[in-house]
């Protein structure tokens, strides 16, 4: 995880163009802690104020890492795709992930986490960070594995 976050250009597919999904949650909060974030979306060109890339190919040369917050079966597409683009580093989002796409990081070299919210761990705050003080606090924490 912490690998993951080190990394300060970041993609996340599945943010909405509604503005009301998690996916939206995360796009501010990892702008607001100084993270660059491009957007993913196949269709829309700009989501709550920012340019949006139709696909992982076409994102900036600088990207480093991917955050998931798409159903499982887009998941396994977007690891594919993340793989052929260079990204090494991909975070699928609690219900975003798949064993298959699990699996697909594996093979691809691709450092994965999965079934954890980021906004637990990229510096949380609020409700989050209660939320990782009491996972903490009881020994739900992941932990980090070599």
């Amino acid at each position: 995880m912490e690998k993951f976050l080190s990394h300060k250009n970041v993609a996340v597919a599945g943010v909405s163009r509604n503005g009301k999904k998690f996916g939206n949650t995360i796009l501010k909060d990892l702008i607001a802690k100084g993270y660059a974030v491009s957007v993913v979306h196949p269709e829309a060109e700009v989501i709550e104020g920012y340019e949006c890339y139709p696909s992982l190919s076409e994102l900036p040369a600088e990207v480093e890492a991917l955050v998931l917050v798409v159903p499982p079966s887009e998941s396994e597409k977007l690891v594919r795709d993340a793989s052929a683009a260079g990204i090494r580093s991909v975070w699928m989002q609690q219900g975003s992930n798949s064993d298959e796409a699990v699996r697909l990081c594996h093979e691809a070299g691709i450092e994965e986490v999965h079934g954890e919210c980021i906004l637990m761990f990229a510096q949380p705050t609020g409700i989050h960070k209660f939320h990782h003080w009491l996972w903490g606090l009881i020994g739900k924490l992941p932990q980090e594995h070599d």
